[in-house]
């Protein structure tokens, strides 16, 4: 008698990036069940076969059954966007921070806890490379939730047993992105700029560099945190191509005339320092830019 397949819980499954892992979880043959408030979710991300409950990870009493017997549990619930924690920050640390103790307090021992943070913890350093041995100084309050959270997952390990990693996304890209939300930025701004035949807009000299890394990629970082040996005791990796990107050498890839505005205050370059996530999780992205940004003009009718 064959074994019953994994089962596999992904919060915030029905948005950007939680949806492409979905889907990849069920090619590699997990029982997956999704728990989104679809508050920026979309209920047509989720494949028919998935069982969805719409449920908001604040609420504690819901969770305990939710992600009863679940092998991995991938936490990716959260409000993501930088200007609304600035102005909301006691709703979203409700979402990013309290539903992230909900998770961490409802899982089992036999649960392996994959987080989803980002490279915003790093706030605006005019270190290069960032590397996760390196100070933390977010400037913003999501920032600030995302590494709480960072911490929050290590005490669970250190505490109680729990197996927890925590990846720190830098920036994502791909099919299904949102162009109005929290990963579009410069590639959101790029895509609906080309698809009404306007010039793209550049910040400044177009120098600035952007570690962009294609959802597809990052989706195999989480699921080779879920399954690697190497990790389980709160470690943070950076998931990332390892190689800045100049705003230039995404207009080139888009394609069209440019248009350049004045210069505002941003850090000039960041990329993700990736020796960690080679050697604990053994991935490297594969993705290049170039037919990432071709896939998206393709989906988006972009000629």
């Amino acid at each position: 008698m064959s074994a019953l397949p994994k089962k596999a819980v992904v919060t915030g499954g029905a948005g950007f990036i939680g949806s492409h892992l979905v889907e990849a979880l069920l090619a590699k043959g997990y029982s997956v069940s999704v728990i989104d408030s679809l508050i920026s979710g979309k209920r047509e991300n989720v494949p028919d076969s998935v069982s969805l409950h719409i449920q908001d990870v604040r609420d504690a009493e819901a969770l305990p059954e939710l992600l009863k017997d679940a092998a991995v549990v991938f936490h990716l619930a959260a409000l993501p966007r930088v200007e609304y924690s600035i102005q909301y920050p006691v709703e979203t640390h409700g979402v990013n921070v309290t539903g992230t103790v909900n998770v961490l307090a409802s899982v089992g021992h036999e649960t392996r806890v994959v987080f989803a943070s980002s490279a915003a913890v790093y706030g605006n350093t005019e270190a290069t490379f960032l590397s996760e041995s390196m100070p933390v100084m977010p400037v913003s309050p999501y920032g600030l939730h995302k590494y709480v959270s960072e911490r929050y997952l290590a005490l669970a390990s250190s505490l109680y047993g729990t197996q927890t990693v925590s990846l720190r996304f830098f920036n994502v890209y791909g099919p299904r992105l949102d162009p109005e939300g929290p990963y579009a930025l410069v590639v959101g701004r790029f895509l609906k700029l080309r698809k009404n035949g306007e010039p793209l807009t550049i910040i400044g000299d177009g120098k600035q560099t952007r570690d962009f890394i294609h959802v597809r990629d990052v989706v195999a970082a989480l699921i080779a945190a879920a399954e690697s040996p190497e990790v389980g005791k709160g470690e943070v990796i950076n998931i990332g191509t390892g190689r800045g990107t100049s705003v230039n050498e995404l207009a080139d890839a888009f394609g069209g005339p440019c248009e350049y505005l004045p210069p505002r205050m941003e850090p000039r370059a960041s990329c993700a320092d990736t020796a960690r996530a080679k050697d604990l999780l053994g991935f490297t992205a594969t993705i290049s830019l170039t037919h990432g940004v071709a896939e998206l003009k393709q989906e988006w009718g972009i000629i």
